[in-house]
């Protein structure tokens, strides 16, 4: 039934527009945090941060971030989150915590240059999750302010949407949709990164999406930034 009426949503989203001015700079994000079978973990924390650079101009990756986080609260990772994302615990003791990761993380993204100017550069997730609530929900944790430019994103799932008249239901979904099946592994933040990007691609070559910004800003929903 939620997914149904997912994609009756989905429909009611803007059509492209002819003018725009397209990105230059895609940054593919997927984060891998803690969690538990059957149950709720509170606070999830983030253990695997990566972010792929993707060039507007011809989808090449130009550049990668990938860090592991060690979580502080939890420090102990579950079976199911091991057997989930890959991850096992000796991987992680050996990191930073998150407040240096995230401050080499916005670090990398300085010295890109990817947001000095305005409509220059969009992050890309698939769902809102990433953004909307696991990162405000860590930087509250560490006491950091969120940057403004994590406010807003796109949101795979609804450019796909646009373009498909279907709503997915995550990463596998939209590969199948194309005959294309996961490279890697599922839930490994690294891998879910680039499958998302060979999405993107293969959206960008077949039908020609309208990538809609989702906010965080206060009063913003929707707002229709780019066609290709």
């Amino acid at each position: 039934m939620a997914h149904r009426a997912l994609m009756r949503l989905g429909k009611q989203l803007p059509k492209r527009v002819n003018e725009y001015k397209p990105f230059q700079n895609f940054l593919v994000l997927d984060f891998e945090a803690t969690c538990e079978a059957n149950k709720i973990l509170k606070p999830q924390e983030i253990i695997e941060i990566p972010c792929f650079a993707v060039s507007s101009e011809d989808w090449h990756i130009t550049d990668v971030f990938h860090e592991y986080v060690k979580p502080r609260v939890h420090p102990q990772l579950s079976t199911y989150c091991s057997t989930l994302t890959g991850l096992m615990q000796e991987t992680l003791d050996d990191e930073d915590f998150f407040p240096v990761v995230f401050s080499k993380f916005c670090e990398w993204i300085k010295n890109g240059n990817y947001f000095d100017e305005e409509g220059k550069s969009a992050f890309v997730t698939c769902g809102d999750w990433d953004l909307k609530v696991m990162l405000p929900e860590q930087c509250k944790l560490d006491n950091i302010e969120v940057p403004s430019y994590f406010k807003e994103w796109i949101n795979l799932k609804t450019t796909f949407c646009s373009a498909t008249n279907y709503y997915p239901r995550g990463i596998n979904d939209m590969l199948k949709h194309f005959n294309m099946k996961f490279q890697g592994r599922n839930h490994c933040g690294l891998d879910d990164a680039h499958n998302i990007t060979r999405l993107m691609r293969v959206l960008a070559e077949r039908n020609r999406p309208q990538f809609i910004i989702t906010s965080n800003v206060k009063d913003k929903k929707f707002d229709v930034s780019v066609g290709l």
